[in-house]
């Protein structure tokens, strides 16, 4: 089963926003999420958040860059950015996402 944790052990139960672009050759992309009042942050602590882990049968996916978004000083939301260096990083995001919508019960649109 593929899902997201943001501290190990501890999956995420939001559902993200998920954007998506590549570069016109394909060689490299982003992928930036955003969890609106996510369950990494109803504790009420951030330091337990380590990374965001894309985790499925072939194995993980990790990224450091994750922020907390605050409003009136308290944790509001958490965006995370991966970024794919080579068309193989970029199928490999894909599988994962695939599995993660099916999942999930989610969807792929394309911008136009």
């Amino acid at each position: 089963m593929a899902q997201i944790q943001f501290s190990r052990g501890l999956e995420e139960e939001v559902i993200p926003d998920v954007r998506l672009t590549r570069s016109r050759s394909g060689t490299n992309g982003t992928a930036k999420f955003y969890f609106q009042n996510p369950k990494a942050l109803s504790n009420s602590t951030t330091e337990d958040i380590t990374g965001m882990y894309m985790i499925d049968e072939e194995g993980e996916l990790v990224t450091r860059e994750v922020n907390a978004t605050f409003i009136n000083g308290k944790p509001e939301a958490l965006e995370a950015t991966y970024v794919m260096k080579s068309e193989a990083d970029w199928d490999r995001f894909m599988r994962f996402m695939q599995r993660y919508a099916q999942d999930h019960g989610l969807e792929f649109s394309n911008s136009k």
